[in-house]
């Protein structure tokens, strides 16, 4: 990934994006019940920050692993939500299908985030 620029940067942003939406839907679909609905967009704010610092420059190695640091930690602290994403995937009741929902996607986006780490860090070995 390095040969091909700043790229991972670009979708470390766009992600770190996703996640701020993600964040300020559950908030506001949960009509303002819990402010930890807004944790994914804590984290995409930072995501995004250090995605931009990636870009523009010289200090890539830091922020790529600030970020696989927040996406580790991300991933981590969403796994409590594991037993409700199941639940809602196999057609059960859950106490809040927005929390189940937001955690099941913060996850997914997470993963996709140390995945990009992941390839950057050995692309640039």
């Amino acid at each position: 990934m390095a040969s091909s620029g700043k790229s991972p940067f670009t979708l470390c942003i766009v992600l770190g994006l996703i996640l701020i939406i993600l964040g300020t839907s559950a908030y506001v679909l949960s009509d303002f019940a819990s402010i930890t609905a807004l944790i994914p967009s804590f984290f995409g704010v930072l995501i995004a920050f250090l995605g931009v610092i990636g870009r523009q420059t010289e200090r890539d190695r830091p922020a790529v692993y600030g970020i696989g640091i927040l996406a580790a930690l991300g991933v981590l602290g969403s796994t409590r939500g594991i037993p409700d994403i199941i639940a809602l995937l196999t057609g059960e009741p859950v106490e809040s299908v927005i929390a189940a929902v937001s955690q099941g996607a913060m996850i997914a986006i997470c993963l996709v985030l140390l995945a990009i780490v992941g390839m950057y860090v050995l692309d640039t070995r």
